[in-house]
């Protein structure tokens, strides 16, 4: 007997009923459950371990970054002032050497006998003046009596004059000779740093014309950067209200930036650039700059008053806009959306969804998703 197409789908749904509760009980004396695991659900998910940052009300200074270069803040190319040859070097190349330090001496022999020589001509003016003073002595006294002539009388008197006079001149030359000599004793005219010798012992150095050295001085040092002219107003009334703190970064250092002073404004701009040099000065004690290294600088332009801002790194980004993490009071985390305004090296401004105080994550957020419970690293 043949069943009719109605009865045949009713048998084959009852089957499947049957077998769907066979399933269901079969899932539930194992312990199979694919059902979806929810925060509140028995197991929930361990605490994320995640830094924090509060967001900040106060003054934040805007800033501009260049690339810059470091330059000595001063160098010198060491000469000898006489003529002579060079007999020895006194320094080692690329060594610091101190303010008065000898770097180098020219051969003193035909200096010293020049001053020698002027030396025993003052001692022969010393002489001639002696007699010139003692005949005048003696001529006045025998012109009161009549013995002499008045002619006779002002020719000692003018040669006394004479004898005088060539005294002076020629204890000029005596100490234009030790200056002379002095000068085959070249040092350093401030701290600095040597490059390589120029020239070498047994050289002829030809008078403030040949080179031995160059001397940078490098604590403080110096680095020049440019910046666009349309930056330049804001950074001039930035100085208006103090000295303006310049940092510098320089790549592969990881060191803290350097801090320094804004200390040079040129008096013009590059009109083929657009550009002006500023420069500021550094402490440089230990170094870390060189003459010629580059350096990333940031320099303050415009200082907001009562701003929020939290660090840079808080920040995070999706399809729908930027974001942060708030850990909220019981431990979890919004997503919550907010708007930002300018960017400072480390900080950004939010101008609307945090209210100061809130705490933001800094570090963990690839971790989490809205509603996460979080554990706080104080580290």
């Amino acid at each position: 007997m043949q069943r009719s197409p109605g009865k045949k789908l009713v048998l084959i749904a009852g089957l499947l009923v049957v077998v769907a509760v066979g399933i269901a009980f079969w899932r539930h004396g194992t312990g199979h459950d694919d059902a979806p695991k929810t925060l509140g659900g028995s197991r929930p998910t361990a605490a994320t371990p995640v830094k924090v940052a509060q967001a900040q009300r106060g003054e934040i200074d805007l800033s501009l970054k260049i690339i810059g270069r470091a330059e000595a803040y001063s160098t010198v190319d060491v000469r000898s002032r006489v003529s002579g040859q060079l007999e020895t070097l006194a320094f080692t190349p690329g060594a610091h050497v101190t303010k008065g330090q000898l770097l180098a001496r020219v051969d003193p022999r035909p200096l010293q006998a020049a001053l020698d020589q002027a030396q025993g001509r003052v001692a022969s003016d010393q002489a001639q003046l002696t007699k010139a003073e003692a005949d005048l002595g003696r001529y006045q006294s025998m012109l009161g009596k009549g013995f002499v002539s008045r002619a006779d009388f002002d020719l000692y008197k003018a040669n006394l004059g004479v004898a005088r006079a060539a005294l002076v001149s020629d204890r000029a030359a005596v100490r234009a000779a030790q200056t002379q000599l002095d000068f085959t004793t070249i040092k350093a005219p401030f701290d600095g740093v040597t490059g390589s010798p120029l020239a070498w012992p047994g050289a002829t150095l030809a008078a403030d014309t040949t080179d031995i050295v160059v001397l940078n001085q490098v604590d403080p040092i110096r680095i020049a950067f440019a910046i666009p002219e349309d930056s330049l107003a804001a950074v001039r009334n930035s100085a208006r209200s103090g000295p303006l703190t310049v940092h510098a970064k320089i790549p592969g250092d990881t060191g803290a930036p350097l801090q320094g002073d804004l200390e040079f404004i040129d008096n013009a701009v590059d009109v083929t650039t657009g550009t002006i040099v500023l420069k500021g000065r550094f402490a440089n004690a230990d170094a870390r700059l060189t003459p010629g290294q580059f350096a990333e600088v940031t320099l303050p332009t415009t200082r907001l008053r009562d701003a929020i801002s939290i660090p840079v790194i808080a920040l995070q980004s999706s399809s729908a806009g930027t974001f942060v993490f708030v850990v909220k009071p019981d431990q979890t985390v919004e997503q919550r959306p907010i708007t930002t305004g300018a960017i400072t090296a480390d900080r950004v401004v939010v101008d609307k969804g945090l209210q100061p105080g809130e705490r933001v994550v800094t570090e963990g957020q690839l971790l989490l998703v809205d509603g996460a419970p979080v554990r706080v690293d104080e580290g």
